[in-house]
């Protein structure tokens, strides 16, 4: 399955991207390693996705999100979270991740360095 999807970031905007995973991609996005824009606003999770059968249609409702007026994503997260399924699903993702994260935040306070790898 591959995704179209949006993220709230940490300072109040929205970024759009696609996926054929959102687990890792979330991650990626709040390790830093996802994309240049989100690195520098983290946390972020997600706030809506669509599924389709293949990456070009993904890619393709990528493109017309990221062409969206702000008011108009605000209208499409509104309308996403109506769709159970969905809604249900981005919330379990937010919430694995922001615990991996807390975890491994938590790992680090412990050291005495920080937790930086030598």
């Amino acid at each position: 399955m591959n995704y179209a999807y949006l993220l709230a970031c940490a300072d109040d905007s929205l970024y759009a991207g696609w996926t054929n995973d959102l687990r890792r991609r979330l991650a990626a996005h709040n390790d830093g390693t996802g994309s240049k824009y989100t690195r520098a606003r983290r946390p972020v999770k997600f706030v809506y996705a669509e599924a389709f059968s293949t990456k070009e249609e993904a890619q393709k409702r990528e493109y017309e999100i990221k062409k969206m007026r702000r008011s108009e994503r605000l209208s499409l997260i509104r309308a996403g979270e109506r769709r159970a399924d969905m809604a249900a699903l981005l919330s379990h993702i937010n919430t694995e991740d922001a615990e991996q994260r807390r975890i491994l935040n938590d790992g680090k306070e412990g050291h005495a360095d920080g937790g930086r790898v030598q």
